[in-house]
């Protein structure tokens, strides 16, 4: 043992000495080659003595960069994550500077510009050769990763008495297809993923129905917290508050997650020893970083922004981060110029800050959720659910299928690997779960096809005036808001809500776009509108909205039949009579029920518009600047996926003979350990003919495998400190604000 333990020290003090001499010859290297960075010994300019110089000048910088980089990033906590990341590189070249001047042994000078990039340099080839001796030695990296989960639960207090019960990793690859996850793994595009479905497979792969709004705010709430009811798109207008709700602001993830808890009487998914990272809500985790629904906080509560600064705190990660960052921007700058000279059709405009979006994206956000679910792992939690966006960002500007969106694919993928490798070194076996939350559908905008926006087609049709030259809409992409949430979260500044968060009695039509899905509202009129109410007062709006070539139906009230879908030529049907025929026909099996339960929403809108779907080509038309769209009906957006472990239960199991599934769920709907069904009745059952429908069904399934793994999630009742109350309270502080701006 002692022998061993030599060999350990030995081992370890041979990669410094390595490390050390690396960076010892990158410093000379760039004092020969920078006109402005010069290394200088104490009596004259010896090569010897000036490679002393440089030794001991990389010792000074790599011993500040441990003892004093993370001082300075907790010092920085007020500064948002986009700036601090920018700050990396100052901060750097100030160390560099320090250690220069504090050395015993000959001198050292730089510009300030000179110095940020020799310490950039530097901090990247250490952890380069750092992370290449490690790789080399496979029990350095296990000693390593057990030495971090050691500290983790010192730090927590853990005394590991879960190691026994498997934990689970729920990990949403954001947009994903469940086709495009099936071509990207026979097209070798996903290996790590492809090896879990290959010959000796250990996962199974299933595909899941969204709801009607097929976008992140309904399915990840219905996944978290039991239900998405009255969540009718990504956007939409509350007639008797006079607001309006979008999905990924923090205000109104705070009040959709405190209504979501009062309807189910339960925490969410993950109230029992549980962490939420990158995700629209907390799911009831203690843990919580980079979540949008706790960043309208105040004070030291909020930790939302925490994630970013914990895995800054490295000067390595800071830096390898940073220059990915760089590199992605330059990537999307050439692709996208790329496909205009080649004249890629469909297209949408990339420029502005896009790069930086789709950088924050593809890059930091991937690292730091990444990381931070490392570290629960390491921790031993026992359910961990992250979500990366980086996907979902690119495939709406680049489309769901094309090259730019399918190489995010491959380093999600990497990530994924990442995550599995690290899993073998926890304190307990983890069950790794992949999912996505919708698909995108492709196709070119409405208003590209048709010249004008759906809200210049809704002012036609009730003989307003229309502006000359179509107004695009704002895209709807999760990341593109994620990136200013964080920075306003971080600096500690109320959410505001601008022009397009508020409407007055008496105003033009409120129209809102959700990807292929269109909301239209009248504000001056309390009530959800009929179709007879509509008639009198805009008698050609709905008859120019069915018959327009670019709309697929409409959903709208009627006072003498209920509510009706119109569809065109004319076409007409109940919506108590609806099948997937008629207008909806090639919307995909269970639209008409998709279509009655958004129907008994509270705040469905006067008119919810559909475009059109093209089953031949799989095309759909976003109401927004997306040529990869989700939010409505219509093609792969409604198609998702769930990749879980072959230990855990079938997704959807069988139906037993007592008229229960195996979840313990009676298949019309009812409850489950006395906490009631979401009232809608066989929808919200048993899935569809042996198909996982539903976003409230995936939540069930996950909550049966935590079961089978540990024992089921605490009710909301029993938790100290009521769940309950906390969110009402945080959740009216949100409305107040939204109310008040």
């Amino acid at each position: 043992m002692l022998q061993g333990r030599w060999r350990t020290t030995g081992r370890a003090l041979l990669r410094v000495i390595v490390v050390w001499a690396v960076s010892s010859l990158t410093m000379l290297v760039l004092a020969g080659i920078l006109p402005d960075f010069r290394l200088q010994s104490g009596d004259g300019e010896s090569i010897t003595k000036v490679a002393l110089t440089a030794a001991w000048g990389a010792g000074a910088f790599g011993l500040l960069s441990a003892l004093v980089w993370p001082l300075l990033v907790r010092a920085l906590l007020l500064v948002p994550a986009l700036v601090l990341g920018l700050l990396v590189f100052f901060l750097n070249g100030s160390l560099l500077l320090f250690a220069l001047w504090i050395i015993p042994v000959g001198q050292g000078a730089a510009n300030a510009e000179t110095a940020v990039m020799v310490a950039a340099v530097m901090s990247a080839v250490a952890s380069a050769t750092s992370t290449g001796l490690a790789v080399g030695d496979d029990d350095a990296y296990r000693r390593r990763l057990s030495r971090l989960a050691d500290r983790r639960r010192r730090r927590s207090g853990e005394d590991g008495r879960h190691a026994g019960q498997p934990g689970t990793v729920f990990l949403q690859l954001d947009g994903v297809g469940h086709r495009v996850l099936e071509d990207a793994v026979a097209g070798g595009v996903m290996p790590h993923v492809a090896a879990w479905l290959g010959e000796n497979p250990t996962h199974r792969l299933t595909p899941w129905r969204t709801d009607w709004s097929s976008q992140t705010g309904a399915s990840q709430l219905g996944i978290l917290h039991g239900t998405n009811h009255d969540v009718p798109a990504f956007r939409w207008y509350e007639k008797d508050s006079g607001r309006i709700m979008v999905s990924n602001r923090p205000a109104s993830a705070a009040v959709l997650q405190r209504r979501a808890i009062e309807r189910t009487g339960d925490g969410g998914l993950l109230t029992l020893d549980g962490a939420s990272r990158g995700n629209l809500f907390s799911g009831g985790a203690d843990q919580l970083a980079l979540v949008l629904s706790i960043a309208a906080r105040r004070g030291r509560a909020n930790r939302s922004r925490a994630g970013y600064f914990a895995y800054f705190s490295d000067p390595a990660n800071a830096v390898r981060t940073v220059v990915s960052f760089v590199a992605d921007v330059g990537r999307e700058i050439g692709q996208s110029t790329r496909a205009r000279l080649r004249g890629d059709r469909p297209r949408v405009g990339r420029g502005g800050l896009y790069p930086l979006i789709r950088a924050f994206a593809t890059v930091v956000e991937r690292d730091v959720v990444v990381a931070a679910v490392l570290g629960d792992m390491l921790a031993g939690r026992t359910a961990v659910y992250a979500d990366l966006v980086a996907y979902d960002e690119v495939a709406h500007h680049s489309g769901p299928h094309s090259k730019d969106a399918l190489q995010v694919l491959r380093r999600l993928d990497r990530s994924v690997g990442l995550i599995a490798r690290a899993a073998e070194h926890a304190p307990r076996t983890y069950r790794i779960v992949l999912l996505s939350d919708h698909g995108q559908s492709p196709g070119a905008t409405f208003e590209r096809v048709y010249g004008l926006t759906i809200r210049d087609l809704v002012r036609a049709g009730c003989g307003l005036p229309v502006p000359r030259r179509a107004q695009r809409t704002k895209s709807g992409a999760e990341a593109r808001d994620a990136a200013r949430h964080a920075v306003r979260s971080a600096l500690h500044r109320p959410e505001r809500v601008g022009r397009e968060e508020t409407a007055e009695p008496g105003s033009d039509p409120v129209v809102l776009a959700s990807g292929n899905l269109a909301l239209i509202s009248f504000p001056d009129v309390p009530e959800r509108m009929s179709r007879e109410q509509i008639d009198r007062r805009h008698p050609a709006l709905l008859r120019t909205l069915a018959s327009h070539p670019g709309i697929g139906f409409l959903l709208v009230r009627s006072e003498e039949h209920g509510s009706v879908v119109l569809g065109p030529g004319g076409a007409e049907v109940p919506v108590g009579e609806l099948d997937d025929t008629g207008p909806l026909a090639h919307m995909g099996p269970g639209a008409a029920d998709a279509v009655r339960r958004t129907d008994s929403f509270p705040h469905v809108a006067d008119i919810m518009v559909n475009s059109m779907y093209d089953p031949a080509t799989g095309q759909v038309h976003a109401f927004e600047e997306q040529i990869g769209s989700h939010g409505g009906l219509g093609g792969e957006q409604s198609r998702a996926f769930l990749l879980s472990p072959l230990v855990l239960s079938a997704p959807v199991p069988a139906p037993s003979e007592d008229g229960r599934d195996e979840d313990g769920r009676d298949e019309d709907g009812g409850g489950e350990d006395g906490q009631g069904g979401d009232g809608e009745g066989g929808r919200d059952g048993g899935g569809d003919g042996g198909e996982l429908v539903g976003a409230e069904r995936v939540h069930r399934v996950f909550r049966r495998w935590l079961r089978e793994g540990g024992g089921p999630q605490v009710p909301l009742g029993t938790l100290s400190g009521g769940i309950a109350n906390a969110w009402s309270t945080e959740a009216q502080t949100a409305e107040g604000e939204l109310d008040s701006a």
